[in-house]
């Protein structure tokens, strides 16, 4: 974001790209991939978690657990780097609409299709098949729990709440950007102005949901972003969180170990609703 803002408030719009602006188009193409990358990675997480519990931790160890990150997070420059060259094999282009630094993709139609091949596509494919995987076994898991009248009303929908917003937000905010790039790769002409302005910064909040769904949806996160906020209010001004009547500092520890406890029991009922689900499957 301070790159973006720095080409947009200080960028002449009479001239033409210069190596800032191929940086930050750089930057910009990275963070999007990686992000998408990371929620693939997350998906095939929760993938295995749900159907191989017992040899998850043989099947995600450390090392490839760490090796999955580093994949995330070093691959997307390496397959961007060439716009990040001012003589590079793609131009850039600075954009009035969006007020950002874009690569222009029609430059280079084998490139660009290159990019969503290896990008979004893979991460579209990994993302839907894990969470539909997952949210049908749930659902079978609910219906036959339901069948034997002991699946309690409260938890009907939690695969629903969860997977559906999450999934609905990363193609809501991601094709469109794919499919506006694709149509300038082939067609050579670019879309409407508002349209490229909405295709730019509709996948910045992608993340920004995700935190939203999150928070919204895990009871667990919730308690946790409260006490870090208690602790807080403890630690900066105590007269104004004796006012709001947040507890001492004990009585803050010791209400975080009730909550890790909390935590240990949820982790704990999670495994038996997964093995619950294998021995009904």
């Amino acid at each position: 974001m301070p790159l973006n803002l720095w080409v947009s408030l200080l960028k002449d719009y009479t001239e033409g790209p210069d190596t800032l602006c191929h940086i930050v188009a750089f930057c910009n193409a990275t963070v999007y991939s990686t992000c998408m990358y990371t929620l693939a990675t997350i998906s095939l997480e929760r993938y295995i978690a749900v159907f191989y519990p017992l040899q998850y931790s043989s099947i995600l160890t450390r090392k490839r657990t760490l090796l999955l990150i580093a994949f995330a997070w070093c691959f997307p420059p390496f397959l961007l780097s060439p716009i990040s060259f001012p003589d590079g094999i793609i131009e850039v282009h600075f954009s009035t609409a969006s007020l950002v630094c874009n690569p222009s993709y029609s430059t280079n139609v084998g490139y660009t299709l290159s990019l969503t091949c290896f990008i979004f596509f893979p991460c579209s494919i990994i993302m839907t098949y894990a969470n539909l995987r997952v949210w049908c076994a749930a659902k079978r898991q609910r219906l036959k729990l339901r069948k034997y009248n002991c699946a309690r009303r409260s938890r009907h929908n939690v695969a629903s709440r969860v997977l559906v917003p999450v999934v609905a937000a990363y193609y809501t905010c991601w094709t469109p950007c794919m499919a506006a790039m694709i149509y300038n790769a082939l067609s050579g002409s670019s879309v409407p102005e508002w349209i490229e302005f909405v295709v730019v910064w509709l996948p910045t909040s992608n993340g920004f949901l995700n935190c939203i769904f999150y928070f919204w949806i895990n009871r667990s996160f919730r308690r946790k972003f409260h006490l870090v906020l208690q602790r807080l209010a403890l630690a900066l001004c105590p007269k104004l969180a004796d006012s709001l009547g947040y507890c001492s500092t004990s009585n803050t520890q010791f209400v975080s170990g009730i909550l890790d406890k909390n935590s240990v029991h949820e982790r704990s009922s999670s495994v038996s609703s997964t093995c619950t689900l294998l021995s009904l499957a």
